[in-house]
């Protein structure tokens, strides 16, 4: 059965049953009639139909199909973090930024348009980045579209409430300490971290964050994800080599890895308290693996616990290092951004060398790992998505708030530090919410994440509630 996605969409744009202009008016339209949810921070519909308008006109001029925009026509929304897209304003979700457009595109951006996404509007992110729910200060909070008493996790939290309501079938998201893994686990989403470097974050690189950080999106299935990194990977001119992901990934989701060793690991010690459910969840996952001819080997919590020990604190040491680099002036911004800013002001150069060379030995000790199993499946959350409320930011407790960020999703920093791709796929559901199970892997295996994934989607699909808006019934 082929998803309902955003290739969907663009097969519906280029086969004709629809526009780009008639599934753009249903994009705002959407997000109009849902903006109770907080999704979206900035709306720009003249700027959507301007370039829905433009795809539709192209399309009247040649009859010819672009084949390397796999999503033509498609309108897109980009976080309000990290890489920028002309003629849209990214903040940060804060005061202290003035709201200007944004005079150019991106790298990884110019590569969205090049498939055919439209961007037409910015999601809500909580104040630079800093928590797994999105309820900034300014406004607005963003809820879940699966129970708007819970959050949609964060700090992608806007991108996944707009993919799970149905706004778009695809969201710009970001990821340094779970950004991406979080929200798509919240909203029953896929949501790769992708290999540090496979990714453009140039030109400025001003999100790099020391190697933390890696762009791609949220979206409703496994080959839009692929799809998009197919995209958007490779000749990043960045800091670091280009990974060889191999080629033309979503055309491979089909193929079945064989006689692969899954490491499983259901438990995390002192950093917090798996619910039953998410366990649960983990082991039919690996009981889905072990029928496919894979082993199946049961990792530890003490081979973890000191990874994910030491990936907190290179994730304290970079964060709030970097956030005093771009604040001189805190009057504006919220409490606990205040204090995270004043904490990189005290750390002195010779710590935040101590904590790189932490983030190498954390990078080295999961490598050493990968040479026992080949893939480490995990819980993504430690229970059901965060009720709203659950990451206040009006306080200046730094350790207090990562504590609590790191018993939401306790294997998520992990995968940031050492640079490694980490998949969060929807695996069942416990009383109406989705539960998520998370695949992380060696350097450059993202298209073998998502190929094991595929089996784990086939064993247990995930329905949504609601449709992409201007999709075609």
């Amino acid at each position: 059965m082929t998803p309902l996605d955003g290739l969907a969409l663009a097969a519906a744009i280029r086969s004709g049953r629809t526009t780009a202009s008639a599934v753009m008016d249903a994009a705002i339209a959407r997000a109009e009639s849902v903006a109770d949810l907080g999704a979206i921070r900035h709306l720009a519909p003249q700027l959507g139909r301007e370039q829905a308008a433009a795809i539709d006109a192209g399309r009247r001029r040649s009859s010819q199909d672009d084949v390397s925009a796999p999503f033509l026509g498609v309108p897109f929304l980009m976080k309000d973090l990290g890489s920028a897209a002309k003629g849209l304003p990214t903040v940060c979700s804060s005061r202290a930024i003035a709201p200007q457009p944004a005079s150019a595109d991106s790298d990884l951006v110019h590569r969205f348009r090049a498939a055919g996404l439209l961007p037409f509007g910015v999601t809500t992110v909580p104040e630079f980045g800093l928590s797994l729910a999105c309820e900034p200060a300014m406004g607005p909070i963003a809820r879940n579209p699966l129970d708007p008493t819970r959050t949609p996790g964060g700090s992608s939290g806007g991108s996944a409430a707009a993919v799970a309501a149905g706004i778009v079938a695809i969201a710009h998201a970001t990821d340094a300490g779970g950004s991406i893994r979080v929200p798509a686990a919240c909203c029953g989403l896929v949501g790769l971290k992708p290999t540090r470097g496979a990714t453009p974050g140039g030109p400025t690189f001003g999100n790099h964050l020391g190697g933390l950080v890696s762009e791609l999106v949220v979206s409703r299935s496994l080959r839009d994800t692929a799809a998009i990194l197919d995209c958007c990977a490779g000749h990043a001119k960045g800091p670091t080599p280009d990974p060889d992901l191999g080629d033309r990934l979503a055309d491979r989701l089909d193929e079945r890895p064989a006689g692969l060793r899954i490491g499983v690991c259901v438990d995390c010690g002192p950093a917090g308290d798996i619910g039953p459910a998410q366990k649960e969840a983990v082991r039919h996952a690996a009981d889905v693996f072990n029928s496919a001819g894979h082993e199946i080997r049961t990792i530890g919590a003490d081979r973890l616990t000191a990874l994910l020990r030491d990936a907190l604190l290179v994730f304290d040491r970079t964060i709030s290092v970097n956030l005093a680099r771009l604040l001189d002036d805190v009057s504006l911004v919220e409490p606990l951004s205040a204090a995270v800013a004043r904490r990189g002001q005290s750390i002195t150069a010779t710590e935040l060398q101590a904590a790189q060379l932490t983030g190498v030995r954390v990078a080295h000790g999961l490598w050493t790992l990968f040479s026992e199993v080949d893939v480490l499946l995990t819980p993504m959350l430690s229970g059901p998505p965060p009720l709203i409320g659950s990451f206040p930011t009006d306080h200046g407790d730094v350790d207090l708030q990562w504590r609590r960020m790191a018993a939401c999703a306790p294997f998520a920093m992990v995968a940031n530090v050492a640079g490694t791709p980490a998949l969060s796929i929807p695996h069942g559901r416990s009383d109406g919410l989705p539960l998520a199970v998370q695949l992380i892997g060696p350097m450059a295996s993202d298209g073998l994440l998502l190929r094991l994934a595929r089996l784990l989607q086939t064993a247990l699909p995930w329905h949504f509630q609601t449709t992409i808006a201007g999709l075609p019934q």
